[in-house]
């Protein structure tokens, strides 16, 4: 059963600014996220929300000890994405919800501008920065909907060859600079901008998905209910990336393919559901393939090679097992 501690709820309840960050066991680069907001959030009446999902590594004697101020919420298990952002979302207060992970730290002015576009765009649901690495290169922040078109590409590694092609790499839009504003169809869940009226509308994440996958259902319902999805480069967050998934890696891989297979069962039918179950297997089979040959010949025989066979082989073992019809939750 989830645990809360709570900081003033005076304070809370007179909150502008709702900040929501899930963890799990990355106590070093949540330090460095909450550090990040103290400034930011300086001329704001805000509340900053964490949930930790039964994190191993110390982050809650970190919270209580340094950050007295953050409604702390111990979800008892590792909840996953979803779950974990619903339980804060549930006690929310702001006007905007920040949606933010724990491995991402916030640059000057970041929340004013953005806050500043979203008062003047009145039919703007949701909002996304520009992501930047730690080596400062721009991220990949935003994707277009996903189609058997654009995933056969990805099967086939067209977008890899055909990087700037809309018709080939349209799905990641290696064709969009991330350098205008723009509405788009899909922000990935890195860093979120929400509307209260527009959460109240569209409602809460879709928490049958554990983790992948809630970022394009989310992104569609938004869009179904008419509100618009806006990348917004005139505000910027750094991504260290990995901060959970880094630790668990190739369960997180295995997860993805099937975060992709519940998102296409929700939204298509069997046919189609058939046909993208193919595409995932095939591209994880093929890749599979060429990776073990690589490896064997001792053309590329590391750590990263063995790595990527093992990920498409337990994505090829999970496909075959739960076929495409499978909820296998």
């Amino acid at each position: 059963m989830p645990v809360s501690t709570r900081s003033d709820p005076e304070v809370q309840k007179t909150a502008e600014l709702s900040i929501l960050i899930v963890s799990w066991n990355c106590k070093r680069m949540l330090a460095d996220c909450l550090d990040s907001l103290r400034d930011q959030l300086s001329s704001y009446r805000h509340e900053i929300i964490v949930v930790d999902n039964a994190s191993s590594d110390g982050t809650s004697e970190m919270i209580r000890r340094n950050y007295p101020d953050v409604v702390f919420i111990e979800s008892g298990a590792n909840l996953g994405f979803a779950r974990g952002n619903n339980l804060a979302l549930a006690v929310t207060h702001g006007k905007y919800i920040f949606l933010i992970n724990p491995d991402v730290v916030v640059v000057s002015d970041c929340f004013r501008n953005m806050l500043q576009y979203l008062e003047e765009h009145r039919e703007v649901g949701m909002m996304g920065p520009q992501i930047v690495g730690s080596d400062g290169a721009i991220q990949r922040s935003c994707m277009r909907e996903p189609t058997l078109w654009n995933q056969l590409c990805r099967a086939l590694a067209l977008d890899r060859f055909a990087t700037r092609s809309r018709t080939f790499a349209g799905y990641l839009m290696g064709d969009f600079q991330h350098d205008a504003i723009r509405e788009v169809e899909i922000l990935n869940g890195c860093f979120w901008l929400v509307r209260r009226e527009a959460l109240q509308q569209v409602g809460p994440l879709d928490d049958r998905f554990w983790m992948y996958g809630e970022d394009l259902d989310w992104c569609r319902r938004f869009r179904a209910a008419g509100w618009k999805i806006v990348f917004f480069p005139e505000a910027q967050t750094v991504h260290y990336g990995g901060g959970s998934s880094k630790q668990a890696s190739l369960f997180c891989y295995v997860q993805m393919q099937r975060a992709d297979l519940q998102y296409w069962r929700k939204y298509h039918g069997l046919l189609s559901c058939w046909c993208y179950w193919a595409l995932l297997w095939f591209a994880n089979a093929w890749r599979a393939g060429v990776v073990a040959i690589l490896y064997f010949a001792r053309r590329s025989r590391n750590c990263e090679t063995r790595l990527r066979l093992k990920r498409h082989l337990a994505c090829v073992r999970h496909l075959y097992i739960n076929k495409y019809s499978s909820d296998s939750q």
